[in-house]
């Protein structure tokens, strides 16, 4: 018999934390904790992390599905592998969950491992090979900025992302500027989180390729399929779809949505997409339609970013991924994690420190 303990955990950021969508401070988080009613001493953790503004679903709402999940699950038998996992997610949670999906999928996972936090089996999991990460550079004042592009710079990061949106645009052009200045081979994408307004987009395009900006991410609000179809064909600076994905759950949708739109590369966040499945599903129609991609965190502890770097971990040769959050919290979870100038490791001597 399987059997499921959660606990609902409130991350602290060390800093405000500037988005378009306003100024982060908290994040509420739910832990989930399976087991084998015979072998209580392994266990599987996941983490459901949906984020306020993007996700389909709250933290109440997935606490409302919790004791209907444990119910299920003491009528279920422990998967045997990834492919069983995925059906057995699909059967359990619906797609109006994503969160909970990735921390269901994760629990399994780590159990049926052994309940050692290694859900995959690949270099990055073993130690022996880090990952590329982007600096991230949160909104603010500019000095504020300025300050954390310094940081990163001087730490060795060659991809800097940029949250856009938010303050003047000629303050973050002029931030831009100085970046490219710093360095003509510095990689620098910019994140509007759909900030920008349909009718000065290509104004606003133009203006960040003259500092050669690799690419932006969801430059407009998403749903607007015909103004972005328009703007991922004609524009200067590639677009990255990341909002335009949410929801979108049957791979038909995904296929239609990606034909239609053909963007140059899209972001992929198993907490907001519906877990690794829905993940590998976005993977294989962007390899067939030669759409790049990468894999971000969604703001997650340790233990979800822990999920989400070692599946990165199955891919080869995927350049700089949004994975450099685990810094972000004055609380968070203790890991192994460990970040190494502009990469990400697994730090084999160090211990979990898990939440209960």
């Amino acid at each position: 018999m399987l059997k499921l303990e959660y606990k609902d955990y409130t991350l602290d950021f060390k800093f405000d934390a500037g988005t378009s969508r306003g100024i982060l401070r908290k994040h509420h988080v739910v832990y989930l904790k399976i087991y084998q009613s015979s072998m209580p001493d392994i266990k599987g953790y996941g983490e459901a992390a949906p984020l306020v503004g993007l996700s389909p679903e709250t933290v109440a709402d997935v606490l409302e599905a919790l004791p209907d999940l444990a119910e299920k699950l003491e009528k279920v038998t422990i998967p045997i592998d990834e492919d069983d996992v995925w059906v057995l997610v699909d059967q359990l949670v619906g797609m109006e969950l994503p969160s909970l999906r990735f921390a269901l999928e994760t629990a399994f996972l780590d159990l049926i491992g052994g309940g050692k936090m290694q859900l995959f089996d690949n270099d990055f999991t073993t130690g022996s090979k880090d990952i590329p990460i982007n600096g991230l550079i949160w909104m603010g004042e500019e000095s504020f900025m300025k300050t954390q592009i310094s940081e990163k710079l001087n730490k060795g990061f060659k991809c800097i992302k940029l949250k856009v949106g938010a303050i003047d645009f000629e303050q973050e052009l002029r931030l831009i500027e100085m970046l490219r200045k710093e360095s003509e081979s510095l990689m620098i994408r910019v994140d509007a989180n759909g900030a920008f307004p349909v009718n000065e987009v290509f104004a606003r395009l133009t203006e960040l390729a003259k500092y050669g900006v690799h690419s932006i991410e969801q430059p407009i609000m998403p749903g607007q399929w015909e103004a972005m179809q328009l703007i991922c064909k004609r524009t200067p600076v590639p677009i990255a779809l990341d909002e335009e994905l949410i929801g979108v759950a049957e791979f038909s949708q995904k296929q239609e949505l990606l034909k239609m739109l053909r963007p140059q590369y899209i972001i992929l966040k198993p907490t907001l997409l519906g877990g690794f499945k829905q993940t590998l599903e976005w993977i294989r129609l962007a390899n067939q339609m030669n759409i790049g991609w990468w894999l971000t965190s969604a703001l997650e502890s340790n233990i979800g970013l822990n999920a989400v770097s070692q599946f990165a971990g199955n891919f080869s040769d995927i350049g700089y991924q949004g994975l450099g959050t685990g810094q972000l919290y004055s609380n968070n979870i203790s890991s192994p994690l460990c970040i190494s100038g502009a990469y990400l490791g697994i730090d084999t001597k160090q211990q979990w420190d898990l939440p209960f």
